[in-house]
């Protein structure tokens, strides 16, 4: 036998439910925080603020000043003792040759030693180590990158230029300064464009930003010495550094008062 009940039971727990859903919808969209900001505001509400979002932008070409030199000390043999050996040796001569240059740092890492097989010639062992320079004054890492290579048999394996953190921080000191302006500038314009008669700011953001480590290097040619092979020589290039304000400027239809 049926239950009757059952249907008019299910319609009601259904209706109920759905009724249910809409009162917490109708509570997410009358939320202060969800509110229309362009709705009219409900009776002895206060009128609500209108609110526009502008950015200002400032930016700058920054010529680099540091460089980051990767070097590497390789070599073969059939005793992996003897290849050891001899790249320890490459690269404690380098340390001590850089130990004389003022203002160089230098960072050893990625030390590896494996057996290389190749078909119808004698394996051999490979090790590697390699030796990581930074410094600010070109000229003698031009000379001592060069020594390394030549004198000191290691293998340039790339470098990279970048803008000091002390010139970075100056420099995005000045842009945030212009990058106001410029932001004042918009909202003043915003808010006469949508016929306001004033603005106020309401919350703004700075945001810096530049690849202060470009991915690749830029270098130059340089003439070969007589009895010597061609130096380093180094091209630094520039870094794009860039500070954004961002936010609110709140609109007033009375005149704005004296700043």
């Amino acid at each position: 036998m049926k239950d009757t009940a059952a249907g008019p039971a299910r319609s009601n727990a259904r209706r109920a439910a759905t009724l249910a859903a809409g009162a917490v919808l109708a509570a997410v969209l009358v939320a202060p925080g969800g509110r229309d900001a362009f709705a009219q505001p409900a009776p002895g509400e206060p009128p609500r603020d209108s609110v526009v979002t502008v950015a200002g932008r400032a930016t700058a070409s920054v010529a680099n000043d540091r460089i980051r030199v990767n070097l590497r000390a390789e070599a073969d043999n059939a005793s992996a003792a003897a290849a050891a050996s001899d790249v320890n040796a490459r690269i404690a001569r380098a340390l001590a040759k850089i130990k004389g240059a003022a203002g160089v740092t230098a960072q050893t890492s990625g030390y590896s030693s494996y057996q290389v097989t190749e078909r119808d010639r004698p394996a051999r062992w490979r090790v590697s180590q390699s030796l990581t320079l930074e410094g600010s004054d070109f000229p003698a890492m031009t000379t001592l990158v060069s020594s390394l290579q030549g004198d000191g048999g290691l293998l340039l394996s790339g470098l990279q230029f970048s803008v000091s953190d002390e010139l970075q921080r100056q420099t995005e000191d000045k842009l945030t300064q212009q990058a106001i302006r410029a932001w004042q500038e918009r909202a003043a314009r915003a808010a006469q464009g949508l016929g306001f008669a004033a603005w106020r700011p309401g919350r703004v953001s700075v945001e810096t930003g530049g690849d202060s480590r470009p991915p690749y290097p830029m270098m130059r040619a340089a003439p070969a010495p007589a009895a010597a092979g061609a130096p380093v020589a180094f091209e630094a290039g520039t870094t794009e550094v860039s500070v954004t304000v961002s936010g609110e400027a709140v609109l007033e239809r009375k005149p704005a008062l004296a700043r």
